[in-house]
């Protein structure tokens, strides 16, 4: 692969992981393939003052959609289910690294 393209999808890699409920479900991913997303909160991180209904919304407006565009999921809306999508084995070597050193990194970022 040209070292142009290794760039670019380093790059979408990391744009993926930089939220944390973006790197949340792909870690959840690694275990439990597919995810359902029926519910508002489906990994259970709501946190302080955040509403699960605004949760929801950018779940269902921002985060599934942005990783699905990137392929890392498959999300199938009327299933209402998140699975590992035809890019995955991209980001996976990323995840696996953050999920065998979450010891190791600063408080919040999993």
């Amino acid at each position: 692969m040209p070292a142009e393209q290794q760039e670019r999808q380093f790059k979408r890699s990391l744009s993926a992981l930089a939220d944390p409920y973006r790197r949340q479900l792909l870690l959840a991913l690694l275990d439990h393939n597919p995810q359902d997303d029926d519910d508002r909160d489906p990994l259970n991180i709501v946190e302080g003052d955040e509403e699960p209904e605004v949760l929801e919304t950018e779940l269902v407006h921002a985060h599934l959609p942005k990783l699905a565009d990137m392929e890392y999921i498959t999300w199938d809306r009327t299933e209402k289910t998140i699975s590992r999508g035809p890019k995955w084995e991209q980001i996976a070597p990323l995840l696996e690294l953050l999920h065998e050193n979450r010891d190791e990194l600063p408080e919040g970022w999993l």
